[in-house]
């Protein structure tokens, strides 16, 4: 059955790296961020570009992507409110790809100078943070392989699945020509995809409209990476899982 949330209930729980720490600890580092809302195709970092802050998603979803010499780009991680986006970071340091909101929602945002004085200051931050690119790196080496060898409808159940958990609802807006660019698929390809999973009664899809309709449904049709990126994930914050 498909899962009944509310953006509120995300926004309340917050972002997992940040509610993961002590009441003291979490209200010295969030006197330190700033709250923005991030539109869909907000671009934060281009690859090469000096990383100049980090970005706790709370309901917002942020790509990470490699975009090739013909305008393609392909997905090769995806972050929510179970991580952060900027990391790692070190002084002068650049993304060697490039980071995009494909869901709009709201995020928490600091300057990478304050970040890391609060990662020296905060040894539980920098043990979640460690904990994070450890996670996040396996994610890439998965979708690697996934990309290469899982059919369409397999990736796309992936990519709607990890949408869902991170927006807390079932219904959000991605257009075709978007997922399609995620997915390293053409249009025609997503269109034919989404059909397929809509006539099995996984999902509702409409105008850049998605609406996660069988939850279970979706699990089953989707690759192992699915759980395998999941667990991974889980394993940052414990304790709130």
């Amino acid at each position: 059955m498909a899962r009944n949330g509310t953006s509120g209930a995300v926004a309340e729980r917050g972002n997992r790296i940040l509610q993961a720490l002590d009441p003291h600890d979490r209200v010295e580092l969030e006197a330190r961020l700033a709250a923005v809302f991030l539109k869909v195709k907000t671009v934060l970092y281009e690859p090469g570009e000096p990383v100049d802050s980090v970005c706790f998603p709370i309901d917002a979803v942020i790509s990470l992507v490699t975009p090739l010499e013909d305008g393609a780009i392909v997905e090769v991680a995806t972050v929510g409110n179970e991580g952060l986006v900027g990391v790692p970071a070190v002084p002068g340091g650049a993304f060697a790809v490039r980071a995009i909101t494909q869901v709009a929602g709201r995020a928490l945002t600091m300057g990478i100078s304050p970040f890391l004085d609060s990662i020296k200051r905060t040894p539980p931050l920098a043990a979640l943070v460690d904990r994070y690119v450890q996670a996040l790196f396996g994610q890439i080496s998965q979708a690697a392989a996934c990309n290469r060898l899982h059919s369409n409808e397999e990736r796309l159940s992936r990519w709607l699945l990890m949408s869902h958990d991170r927006v807390g609802v079932d219904s959000f807006l991605i257009t075709q020509e978007f997922l399609g660019q995620m997915l390293g698929s053409r249009r025609a390809t997503v269109t034919l995809s989404a059909g397929i999973l809509q006539r099995a009664g996984l999902i509702r899809y409409h105008r850049g409209h998605v609406e996660i309709v069988n939850r279970d449904g979706l699990e089953a049709t989707a690759c192992e990476c699915y759980q395998v990126i999941q667990s991974e994930l889980s394993r940052v914050t414990p304790a709130l899982a």
